[in-house]
């Protein structure tokens, strides 16, 4: 590995700002911001806007926009059912 090429690789909070939830990882995220994490240390901070605490897939709040597939929507609108097919 060569060295001086490669980002510092150190402790970042990212902070989800709709869900006021945070989380503790590694990153190369630079920030000038800090932010006091539970063990007394002050870590960088990045701000999200979503994350999996407040995202409709992973709370299970996501509505499904699509009811029927493709070919059913075909079958409604051109009136084809199983009694026309066996016909």
């Amino acid at each position: 590995m060569q060295a001086n090429i490669h980002p510092e690789y150190d402790y970042v909070i990212f902070h989800d700002t709709s869900a006021n939830h945070s989380f503790l990882i590694r990153s190369t995220y630079k920030s000038d911001q800090t932010m006091e994490w539970h063990d007394g240390k002050h870590y960088p901070v990045c701000y999200l806007d979503t994350s999996s605490e407040s995202h409709p897939f992973y709370t299970g709040k996501q509505s499904l926009v699509k009811s029927e597939g493709r070919i059913a929507k075909f079958n409604n609108r051109f009136g084809f059912t199983k009694t026309n097919k066996e016909k």
